[in-house]
């Protein structure tokens, strides 16, 4: 059997950076707090009797958010061997404030120091080993970027899971408080196991309601208890919780000014502090990020990644395309199934792959931004505008996290202790411009604004201006009425990034858009070719008399006034809630679109039967609007636990797609077209 080794620590220590070296992972790691929602697990490298379970990043063990719960009763009732609490040493007397915690639940604790190497850098000093003494726990100094201290950490953690056994010391507390804890602790004797009951005892002082319903105390027990912790609060005139708090500081304190030298004098700015002063300046923080996204696709879609377009298209077209249909005509295969594979799925799923470059040049912008720490901040500037329309700041995280799924994103929403603010960013969080939609923007983009960037970037202002609307008119509402949630977050400091770390979450953003074209919008494009080859008699007839092309009439009349009323387009409007990136299949068999490039006249002739530079841009609104895909629906109702709900939401998004796009057109039309 498995020895279990939990790894615990704050958000943006370096935790799941360590957690990917001893596991060698391919999880992603994030920068900005909240992105690992539930606990990972992996082998030690080449050894299957250690497992490392990766639990989310917290401050503290209160229950207060679901990562907190998550990592509380994983320790409490998984009973892990050993906890590896990885420390940001350049944040100590905070970190410690955790570690301390660990410590009294009684199992094995190992402190990895880690980010010693910017210690070094910055000329502090920390006196590890007398740090050591004063926690009776052993310490590793450890760097997970340049990877330091690791293997000696895998050493350090082995034996300390062989002996079993822990010689760390309990926090010290004002007298007060300790003759308090010791009381609770003579009443907690022979009800919890005696190496927990210290950590039972502080639980029970500040009235955690969770811990109270796990022991499920007598009636004169908890009126006892009660009477301790009132006598304690009146004799120092706090509440319980500060009492403790504050009391684990004054101890941490004491620590830390005996073990940490610093040589940049206190109030004194760091690089990062200097750098926040302009990119989170109150003036200047929207203007820059706008700036950057405009730059980030302009290089993605409108330069280096155009430059890949034509080879994908001539592979799929030409090399893939062509060779099949001579090898299915060669051996004598129907007209109707070389159709289905080469006009259908191949072009399909080519017209979707054609993409694909663009993409994986702006997941890689984006993990470059979120490794060194600028995502953060643009939380941080998103939260203070959020809170001025009453929105809560927490809801940016899944809508960053959206930029390349809103699977995930919705799932992230979890964190979220308030119901009204997490119902309200999972309808929401789809508005935000996610990798599904991008070849939508780019096929549009190359073929009406070949030379403005600064319309597919626009996206994202147009997304997070329809984030803010839509909540001020759903506060509005008596659902959602009410003051959000507070948004606490950490800004970590500005840091090179990993470009292993950045190419793990570019490929495991690609590699999902590559499946899903490999199974769901190849099925689909099976599906539309067939739809838009037979009659309702399943005879083999024009595009024109399909079965497509009636269902295709029924809806578009409701599409005419956004500027999009044929009814090629309005079916792939559909076709989108299987996949967005089935729209773009769906132009490439229905429009034929699938064997010629950008900039070829042919395109521009076809699509422009469809498009006005207007009309293309209102239905690249109501996509980034409308209801998502399949699994993001299927994500929405597990989130949000309720069938009306989640057709609320779909409605919903809907409507803002519709009302926006038929906005867009018509105003545009006015201004433009008249």
């Amino acid at each position: 059997m498995a020895h279990t080794v939990a790894l615990a620590g704050n958000p943006n220590s370096g935790k799941t950076s360590i957690f990917n070296e001893l596991t060698g992972s391919t999880q992603y790691v994030g920068n900005w707090p909240g992105v690992t929602v539930e606990k990972k697990e992996g082998y030690i490298k080449g050894d299957k009797k250690h497992m490392v379970v990766d639990l989310p990043g917290i401050y503290s063990l209160s229950p207060y958010t679901l990562e907190e719960v998550v990592t509380r009763d994983f320790l409490i009732d998984g009973k892990p061997d050993l906890i590896i609490n990885v420390v940001d040493a350049t944040n100590l007397e905070r970190n410690l404030y955790l570690t301390t915690q660990l410590i009294e639940t009684g199992i094995p604790v190992l402190i990895a120091l880690n980010m010693m190497d910017v210690i070094h850098k910055n000329g502090d000093q920390i006196d590890t080993e007398k740090l050591s003494q004063l926690l009776g726990c052993p310490i590793v100094e450890t760097s997970a970027v340049s990877r330091m201290g690791l293997k000696e950490l895998i050493k350090t953690a082995k034996t300390m899971i062989e002996k079993a056994e822990s010689s760390a010391k309990k926090a010290v507390f004002s007298q007060p408080l300790e003759k308090a804890l010791t009381a609770i602790e003579r009443i907690l004797a022979g009800i919890v196991p005696p190496e927990t009951i210290r950590w039972y005892a502080v639980k029970l002082f500040e009235r955690d309601e969770k811990v109270m319903q796990r022991l499920k105390l007598d009636g004169e027990i908890a009126h006892t208890l009660a009477s301790i912790v009132e006598t304690t609060e009146n004799e120092l005139d706090d509440s319980a919780e500060s009492i403790v708090t504050n009391d684990r500081y004054e101890y941490l304190t004491s620590i830390t000014d005996a073990c940490h030298k610093r040589v940049r004098k206190t109030g004194s700015l760091s690089t990062s502090d200097k750098v926040d002063r302009i990119v989170t300046n109150r003036w200047l923080a929207l203007p820059i990020f706008f700036a950057i996204m405009w730059g980030v696709y302009y290089v993605s879609i409108q330069s280096v990644g155009d430059l890949f377009i034509g080879w994908i298209e001539w592979i799929f077209a030409d090399l893939i395309g062509s060779n099949v249909a001579l090898l299915l005509e060669t051996i004598g295969t129907s007209t109707w199934l070389t159709g289905l594979v080469v006009d259908g799925i191949i072009a399909g799923v080519g017209s979707v792959l054609t993409f694909v470059p663009q993409m994986m040049i702006l997941f890689f912008f984006l993990s470059l931004m979120e490794d060194i720490g600028y995502m953060s901040r643009v939380a941080f500037i998103m939260d203070r505008i959020f809170r001025k329309f009453g929105l809560s700041g927490k809801s940016f995280i899944p809508m960053l996290i959206g930029t390349g799924c809103s699977v995930p994103a919705i799932m992230a929403s979890r964190t979220i202790e308030n119901q009204r603010d997490r119902r309200m960013t999972v309808m929401l969080t789809p508005f935000i411009p996610c990798g599904a939609k991008l070849p939508v923007f780019a096929l549009l983009v190359g073929a009406f604004f070949p030379h403005s960037a600064w319309i597919a970037s626009s996206m994202y202002l147009i997304g997070i201006f329809g984030v803010i609307v839509s909540g001020i008119l759903l506060k509005k509402t008596k659902a959602f009425s009410g003051d959000p949630a507070p948004f606490v977050m950490e800004l970590p400091s500005y840091h090179i990034p990993r470009l292993k770390s950045v190419a793990i979450q570019m490929w495991d953003r690609g590699k999902q858009f590559i499946k899903k074209a490999g199974t769901i919008i190849a099925v689909a494009s099976a599906g539309i070719w067939i739809l838009q080859s037979t009659s309702w008699s399943l005879q083999m007839v024009e595009t024109q008399d399909s079965i497509l092309a009636s269902l295709g009439r029924l809806i578009a009349p409701l599409f005419s006034p956004l500027g999009f009323g044929s009814w090629e387009v309005a079916v792939a409007t559909i076709t989108g809630l299987l996949a967005k990136e089935t729209i773009v299949a769906t132009f490439g068999i229905v429009l034929g679109l699938g064997n010629v490039t950008e900039g070829d006249p042919t395109f521009l002739a076809s699509i422009g039967t469809f498009f006005n530079p207007v009309s293309a841009y209102a239905f690249m609104v109501f996509t980034l609007f409308a209801a998502p895909c399949a699994a993001a629906i299927g994500a929405t109702r597990r989130e949000m636990q309720s069938a009306r709900w989640t057709w609320a939401a779909i409605l919903f998004q809907t409507s803002v797609a519709y009302a926006a796009a038929l906005l867009v057109y018509q105003v545009g039309s006015l201004l433009f077209l008249s």
